[in-house]
């Protein structure tokens, strides 16, 4: 891996480890070393390096909400009203710590923020949005629509197949 001009530049061996760690992360460091050709210790280097420079950002267990008590998933449209820089740090900082929340996007165009959220039940949605979101400093609208079913998409991030 190189570091140019304040960017990242991966070899071919590093997008093939962040192929094979993408597919599976649970993939042991001598079976990662085996598929792309390298001492185990020289991968073990190069995985660390790509952590280490935010490339691999985590590794992560892929949970069913409803099997662990969280049924109702929704993704709420947040609008702020004067887009001051506080209430959008402030919004920033906490929303993703808030129970529940599994991820918050801020997009352009009418809405500022989706906040994707998993709860117990439809009225632990609503006291979500009422304790935690309409009445946040700035914000002044907050749409809320339920998500029936979610499909995963297919492409990866690496472009490569591993």
């Amino acid at each position: 891996m190189v570091q140019s001009d304040g960017g990242v530049v991966l070899d071919r061996i590093d997008q093939h480890l962040v192929a094979l760690l993408e597919k599976d992360g649970r993939t042991s460091n001598a079976t990662l070393a085996r598929e792309v050709g390298v001492a185990e210790s020289t991968c073990l280097v190069r995985v660390r390096a790509l952590r280490e420079a935010g490339v691999i950002r985590g590794i992560h267990a892929d949970i069913d909400p409803a099997l662990v008590g969280r049924p109702v998933q929704a993704m709420i449209a947040v609008r702020f009203g004067g887009h001051r820089r506080s209430h959008f740090e402030q919004f920033r900082q906490e929303v993703p710590k808030l129970p529940g929340v599994l991820s918050a996007y801020h997009v352009s165009g009418a809405t500022d923020y989706f906040v994707h959220v998993a709860c117990e039940s439809a009225d632990a949605l609503r006291d979500f949005v009422l304790d935690h979101l309409t009445n946040r400093p700035g914000v002044l609208h907050a749409e809320t629509a339920l998500i029936f079913d979610m499909l995963k998409g297919e492409a990866t991030l690496s472009g490569l197949e591993a």
